[in-house]
């Protein structure tokens, strides 16, 4: 069965219209879907409709080939393409790419820092799986002076929704007078996992940033910006060579 999506929604995809500015448009009978008048509401099968918007047909840009990009995602953005809430998103950041590009993996709203963001879905499902062998990196402020047994514990498995994480690499990376700077490798990514750990361990978290995925460093990408990456470093996260 072919996939239908609301018409707004295939404004946004096209870039043509945001989803509020379409669902006006089509409010004022100016959109139309197969010769007739488009409803709000309304779904349609990309390919398949005919839809129509000021006398023109309305398509999905053509696919220029896969894309890769690093972003450097600010906080208070979420990672998806869409929100219900009205919330910023990533998706926002990369309109400027000229096609869709999605992100791989996920970092919470209150978390900044590098996000990969691509239209190959094989290396996507690559990243994102349980079993990938490339760490991701944090730096992670917190409050206060973490103890021995802290730190500790801030290494050891985890039990998180009835799951027992994997060893977490943990180090001091600077101490001020009322925080401590930490810089924390996982293997893997269950949902919110730093900052739960962190408060099992009874620490408050005050900043948290992915600063490299493996031999990937974020760098100098300035904070909502995005860099596209090297033939080489797409090679590196397809496994199909050593170093980037």
């Amino acid at each position: 069965m072919e996939e239908q999506i609301r018409l707004a929604k295939y404004f946004t995809d096209c870039g043509v219209l945001s989803r509020r500015a379409a669902e006006e448009e089509i409010k004022k009978g100016r959109i139309k879907v197969n010769g007739s008048v488009a409803e709000l509401g309304q779904k349609i099968t990309p390919g398949k409709d005919v839809v129509e918007y000021a006398g023109k047909r309305i398509t999905p840009p053509k696919q220029a080939g896969k894309v890769y990009l690093m972003l450097n995602k600010p906080r208070g953005f979420v990672t998806t393409m869409s929100d219900e809430k009205g919330r910023p998103t990533v998706a926002e950041l990369t309109r400027s790419v000229g096609t869709r590009v999605y992100p791989v993996g996920r970092l919470d709203m209150d978390s900044s820092g590098l996000l990969l963001m691509t239209n190959d879905g094989e290396l996507a499902n690559r990243l994102t799986h349980p079993r990938h062998d490339i760490p991701k990196i944090y730096h992670v402020l917190v409050a206060g002076h973490p103890t021995t047994a802290q730190m500790t514990g801030l290494g050891a498995p985890t039990e998180l929704d009835g799951y027992l994480t994997q060893p977490i690499r943990v180090r001091k990376l600077a101490e001020g007078e009322h925080e401590t700077l930490l810089e924390m490798t996982l293997y893997e990514g269950r949902n919110r996992q730093i900052r739960r750990i962190c408060e099992l361990q009874s620490l408050r978290v005050k900043q948290l940033v992915r600063v490299a995925i493996g031999e990937l460093e974020l760098g100098e990408v300035p904070e909502g910006k995005y860099v596209r990456l090297s033939a080489a470093q797409v090679a590196y996260l397809k496994g199909e060579r050593d170093h980037v």
